[in-house]
């Protein structure tokens, strides 16, 4: 009886209050403005008009001529080709990408659900060399970096987007870069398959009316989860740094926060952990 009143006073209350269920914590504090979480930062409407204070004084009468509206150039189309240091176009990103792997290559390693090839993390241009630092027909090169869940290496490849070889190759362990967009959906799916999500579930149904049952009902961000940085790390989480394993934050679509920082996914074992 009383868990029932605690959660229903829970639900009620505004402003900074918590409402604790399971291992989850929903935080009933939204963002300024809407605070939804797939809103995209905007400018003032001023700055949206082409106008500062000269447009307000305009358009209140008082005998200003009110400015004429802001006009968006149009960007030029993006060439298969990039020149210098200009970013690498969608073309050159797919080639880097295709020319890091070879398919016999591609095929012993697995992603981060556990399908043939390694995860794609990242893939930027690399630096020129010394000697072509002030040469503008440098070439062009990529650095294109992989996860491979097989082995838990992480991969690194820089290629020639001209000539299509790849210049140099290295594998590592233990060295943890910036979790990717598709390794935190894994872990929030994770996350909601595991006994330990039944309060994320909980907080969801409570603030929603709805079942929580995918990732896509949540804004979810987060990165490695480094044990380091911890002053008392649980015995299944002794393994990440080698293993690769993640912290998220998550938050009802234009909602309330749903605190999940104490739940730990390894993504190299497939498991969850709760910590403090």
């Amino acid at each position: 009886m009383y868990e029932s009143v605690r959660r229903h006073l829970g639900k009620v209350v505004a402003g900074t209050a918590l409402a604790v269920t399971g291992t989850a914590v929903m935080v009933g504090v939204t963002l300024p403005g809407t605070a939804g979480a797939d809103d995209t930062p905007r400018a003032g409407i001023a700055g949206e008009r082409g106008g500062g204070p000269g447009a307000a004084e305009g358009a209140s009468g008082d005998g200003g001529a009110a400015p004429e509206p802001a006009t968006l150039a149009v960007a030029p189309p993006e060439g298969t080709k990039g020149v210098g240091t200009d970013p690498l176009t969608d073309d050159e990103l797919k080639r880097a990408e295709t020319l890091a792997l070879t398919p016999p290559a591609r095929a012993a390693r697995r992603d981060v659900e556990g399908a043939r090839g390694p995860q794609h993390l990242g893939t930027e241009l690399a630096d020129p060399r010394p000697e072509e630092a002030d040469d503008p027909a440098a070439p062009r090169r990529a650095e294109v970096r992989f996860y491979d869940y097989e082995r838990d290496e992480l991969i690194t490849r820089t290629v020639d987007l001209g000539t299509g070889k790849v210049e140099s190759a290295a594998a590592q362990r233990g060295v943890q870069p910036s979790a990717h967009p598709e390794e935190l959906r894994e872990a929030l799916e994770l996350i909601l398959k595991s006994p330990l999500g039944k309060g994320v579930r909980e907080d969801y149904k409570d603030a929603t009316g709805k079942p929580l049952t995918s990732a896509d009902q949540l804004w979810f961000n987060g990165d490695v989860y480094r044990p380091y940085r911890e002053a008392k790390v649980p015995a299944p989480l002794t393994a990440c740094g080698g293993h690769r394993c993640v912290r998220l934050v998550t938050k009802i679509h234009n909602g309330s926060w749903i605190d999940t920082r104490n739940l730990i996914v390894d993504l190299s074992a497939r498991t969850v952990t709760r910590v403090g």
